[in-house]
């Protein structure tokens, strides 16, 4: 491994407590989360609206597409961060998703959606800069604190963004949604540049961009066979070949790509701790990212119906999306404030027993009853904040700080592959089970459940590696050095 150096003009001291300039860190930082939350989010309050929109079925592709530019976008970008500076690609980042998210906004169909989309999917390589950026700043203790606020502090701005995205996109239709991402990508920016400083440490070295290039097209490819196979079939020659190419990329990467000098992700790298940790982070948030998405088609249906689900009615929208926006950011402080006593795996175990409990809620009562949907939604945002800080949380404790946002990218890459998996297996099972009722295609409550199964089953496969992680980090707290040996 090589030997970090400080960057021109460095960071003071790290931070080992609250002083105003940090609060003013922190709280740019958080703007760079809340424009990442209205690219990932935000467009999962208009679906219905999206999908009439570009004439389309495929909610799934309109909800991941940028989840899944995420997963390729991250490991470039992780690594680029390490050598030529965190704000610097920041910076970059936030430039690149306010540019997708203007091609979204005018998007004449949906190709060019789609198009934006995958440049708003550099935002999603913002949230995990933003916890490089806290290890910089801060000493290791007080970051995983301060690390649980950064990455769920952005629900402030949820709780009131789904009472007013109902009445604004009715007025203004979804294009006031990227209008929203648009500006405050271009805000952050500007303010990460002026105030955030240089980062402390820097990897000397070179960007691998052909191994960057064949790992996220592996990835992408691996994905959009999942995405195709339901509409053009699964032994379909395009999605086939589409898998064949992808696995291919991915194989050459491993066997060839990994084994240079400086790969842009150092497999060989990963201890036994951080690869359990990367298992329950893609199956966690996936099962959650999955949900979420549900709950935006629920909503769309009223339980007068007869469907056997729904749960529409007055607020539907503000109370699912808005309220439980408050879940995240407990979630996420609460997280990190535990993680300081006894680190990072035992809130992630949490996480996940939550997530678990709500799936089952919700599968056995939930898919009809707005006001246990709100508590199971809540629930679900809780497990979400729990996640997100725990993971990152663990990958800032196992790595060293010059490969803070290489190992903080994978935690990303994780979140975005289990994101885009479980959206598009979750949009086969409603797309294989519809019914056509008064002449229209609708959702059958057989898919609805299944759905849910499916989420609640995840979540108990994620438990198998969480009690392998909390035995291997059991009697290691946080520490001034990176406990790479587990």
């Amino acid at each position: 491994m090589q030997d970090s150096t400080l960057a021109e003009k460095p960071a003071p001291d790290p931070h080992t407590g609250w002083t105003g300039r940090v609060i003013g860190y922190v709280a740019i930082l958080i703007l760079v989360n809340v424009m990442v939350d209205t690219v990932i989010a935000a467009p999962t309050f208009v679906l219905p609206q999206l999908s009439a929109a570009f004439d389309t079925t495929q909610f799934a592709w309109i909800d991941s597409s940028a989840m899944l530019a995420g997963a390729m976008w991250a490991p470039l970008l992780g690594r680029s961060a390490d050598i030529y500076g965190k704000r610097r690609v920041l910076v970059s980042t936030l430039l690149v998703a306010g540019l997708g998210g203007v091609v979204c906004l005018l998007a004449p169909h949906i190709g060019v959606f789609v198009l934006g989309r995958a440049l708003q999917g550099a935002a999603v390589a913002a949230l995990f800069l933003t916890v490089a950026i806290i290890r910089d700043i801060c000493a290791p203790r007080f970051a995983m604190i301060v690390t649980g606020i950064v990455t769920s502090g952005s629900a402030v701005f949820g709780i009131a963004t789904a009472f007013i995205l109902e009445p604004a996109t009715e007025v203004f239709g979804w294009r006031f949604v990227f209008v929203v991402s648009v500006t405050f990508a271009g805000l952050a920016a500007l303010l990460v540049r002026l105030v955030i400083p240089l980062s402390r440490y820097r990897t000397p070295g070179k960007v691998d961009v052909a191994g960057a290039l064949l790992l996220g097209g592996g990835l992408a490819g691996v994905l959009t066979y999942i995405s195709l196979g339901q509409e053009f079939g699964w032994l379909g020659i395009a999605p086939v070949a589409i898998l064949a190419g992808g696995v291919a990329a991915l194989l050459v990467w491993f066997f060839v790509l990994s084994r240079v000098p400086e790969p842009v992700i150092d497999i060989r790298g990963v201890s036994l701790a951080l690869g359990l940790g990367l298992l329950v982070v893609v199956m966690g948030t996936g099962a959650y990212r999955s949900m979420l998405a549900l709950f935006s088609l629920l909503i769309a249906v009223s339980p007068e119906d007869g469907l056997g689900y729904g749960i529409a009615g007055p607020g539907a929208l503000g109370l699912m999306f808005g309220i439980p926006s408050i879940g995240i950011m407990l979630g996420g402080v609460i997280a990190g404030a535990i993680a300081t006593r006894v680190g990072p795996a035992w809130p992630l175990a949490a996480g996940v027993v939550l997530g678990t409990t709500a799936s089952l809620v919700m599968f056995l009562v939930g898919a009809g009853s707005l006001p246990i949907a709100v508590i199971c939604s809540f629930a679900f945002s809780l497990t979400a904040g729990s996640l997100v800080t725990s993971g990152f949380n663990l990958a800032s404790v196992l790595a060293p700080p010059e490969r803070q946002g290489t190992v903080s990218s994978m935690v990303m890459v994780m979140v975005a592959v289990g994101s885009v998996t479980m959206s598009f297996i979750g949009s086969a099972i409603l797309g294989a089970t519809d019914i056509v009722v008064d002449g229209q295609t609708v959702n059958s409550s057989l898919g609805v459940h299944s759905y849910i199964a499916v989420a609640a089953g995840v979540f108990v496969l994620a438990a198998v590696p969480t009690v392998f992680l909390v035995r291997r980090m059991r009697g290691h707290v946080v520490a001034g050095i990176p406990m790479s040996h587990l």
